[in-house]
């Protein structure tokens, strides 16, 4: 029932004339025998069945011709797998500290900023498997959403790449996090989700809105990975600053601890290169391996060849079958003797 409420066709009022497909069982086109009494024909089961087998041909080859002007077809529909995955949503630092290489200096030759380096790096990871969902948000004074949630790895890598412009000196992780967290819809609780921060600096966080993040956290409970992209020579996010320990003094400390606090799985690399970036996205690739639901669409299938295949087919056998036809009058020449024609002489004689 289901493979019947996907069949259609795109002149459905030519399937009217479906009922002349009855014709070859009403009216046959093999040759008719005149014959002075039915007892004197012998019963053939081999020649009634070959008749059938004709009749069926017929009906086969009217139908499926009938049925091919109309324009058949399978409609398309959404096939739901299940893949080895998760949904990412990447929150990338455009501060201005991010146009500089990890040696904290203008790029020059052939040294790589930490912007280009990440966006190389994350570009790698993006389609490394088939049914990852990705969205991508950048963020320095102001977030800004580049792509949705979606599994188009093509247009996720396009607008990774498309985050070259350079960034501003402020950073405001606070309303970047909010909005990476808002790409993941409310269906789907079961698929694995994470939260990739790629930055090398952080700001304080406003006691009111880490509350609201947190209950944001809560509500989703993602995976949350931090790429810290270390300056050389900067401090750590472990180090205890030498004065007073507070947000002001040592931000990324304090970001670390806040994410601690959260309740959801979370893990930071320090990256100090654009070699331990790569192997900092190793890891956590290796970490998302959950199972994830994808869906296939399937396009429209045109069944048109295979009605005109059946047309064929039964015009094959009804050609096959006029071909072998015999035809009794030659058959009936064939089996007379024939006379012979008296000469002159046996005239004369008689």
């Amino acid at each position: 029932m289901a493979l019947l409420s996907r069949l259609g066709a795109s002149l459905p009022l030519v399937l009217l004339l479906l009922p002349l497909a009855l014709l070859p069982l009403l009216v046959s086109s093999q040759r008719r025998i005149s014959l002075s009494a039915l007892d004197a024909a012998p019963a053939d089961g081999l020649s009634r069945t070959i008749d059938w087998v004709l009749k069926i041909a017929g009906v086969l080859a009217i139908a499926a011709l009938i049925v091919a002007l109309s324009g058949p077809y399978r409609s398309g529909e959404t096939v739901t797998r299940i893949g080895v995955g998760a949904q990412v949503s990447m929150l990338i630092d455009r501060s201005g500290s991010m146009n500089e290489t990890f040696a904290g200096k203008q790029p020059s030759g052939a040294e790589e900023s930490k912007a280009a380096a990440s966006r190389r790096l994350l570009g790698d990871f993006v389609g490394s498997r088939a049914h990852d969902q990705f969205a991508v948000t950048a963020f320095s004074t102001s977030p800004m959403l580049v792509v949705p949630m979606t599994d188009r790895h093509d247009a996720v890598r396009a607008a990774i790449a498309a985050i070259d412009r350079p960034g501003l000196d402020y950073t405001n992780v606070a309303r970047g996090l909010g909005m990476a967290l808002s790409q993941f819809g409310a269906e789907a609780v079961q698929v694995s989700r994470a939260v990739l921060l790629v930055s090398d600096g952080a700001a304080v966080i406003d006691p009111k809105v880490q509350e609201i993040l947190r209950a944001e956290f809560s509500k989703i409970h993602p995976n949350l990975y931090w790429l810290f992209l270390r300056t050389k020579g900067s401090p750590s996010i472990h180090d205890k600053p030498a004065g007073e320990d507070t947000p002001q003094a040592a931000p990324e400390r304090h970001l670390d601890l806040f994410f601690k606090s959260l309740g959801t799985p979370y893990r930071v690399f320090e990256a100090e290169g654009p070699e331990q970036v790569a192997e900092a996205i190793r890891q956590i690739e290796s970490l998302e391996r959950d199972p994830i639901p994808y869906t296939e669409q399937r396009p429209r299938g045109d069944l048109t060849p295979s009605a005109y295949a059946l047309a064929t087919l039964g015009l094959l056998v009804l050609v096959a079958g006029k071909l072998l036809e015999a035809d009794p009058r030659r058959a009936s020449r064939r089996s007379s003797p024939t006379t012979a024609v008296p000469s002159d002489e046996q005239r004369l004689a008689a």
